[in-house]
């Protein structure tokens, strides 16, 4: 076979343009975009971890500062809870206070009506009892034709409405 006795003339050529094509590839790409790519890609990787540096310290503050803010709120709303419950405190002693007056004034007309009752009563009794003595008297009269004295009457009336 033909091919196979050109193999040996060629051989030697092919392994010299091989070592060639193949060695300034690795000087060309090896030894001048190789270090040009890992220097951009180190670059790279101390900007990335300065950029997780300044995050991480910037969470760290806004952590910090929410730490504060939410400790200065519990304390405003604790502040507000005092003056809430003083508020309820002064609002309730005033209706207590108004409150009393209130029925201080109903107890004072209470007693005034219960007063007027009692007069009222009291008449209205005198009345019924000089009613009932005058009725008592026509009725004797009337009845057994005899005139009862209005004192007696009056004396008789009241004896009865008493028992």
């Amino acid at each position: 076979m033909p091919q196979i006795s050109q193999l040996a003339a060629t051989y030697s050529s092919q392994i010299f343009w091989m070592l060639l094509f193949f060695g300034f590839i690795f000087f060309v790409i090896g030894r001048g975009m190789v270090p040009k790519v890992m220097a951009t890609v180190e670059v790279r990787d101390k900007q990335i971890a300065s950029d997780l540096a300044a995050a991480e310290a910037a969470r760290a503050a806004a952590n910090a500062e929410e730490e504060a803010w939410r400790a200065q709120a519990n304390a405003q709303r604790a502040e507000a809870q005092a003056v809430i419950a003083k508020a309820k405190q002064d609002a309730a002693k005033a209706s207590e206070a108004s409150l009393a007056e209130a029925n201080a004034r109903i107890d004072t007309r209470l007693d005034e009506a219960e007063t007027r009752i009692g007069g009222a009563r009291a008449q209205a009794l005198k009345e019924i009892e000089a009613l009932a003595a005058e009725a008592a008297g026509d009725i004797v009269s009337r009845l057994a034709g005899v005139k009862v004295d209005a004192k007696a009457a009056a004396a008789a009336a009241k004896e009865a409405l008493n028992a």
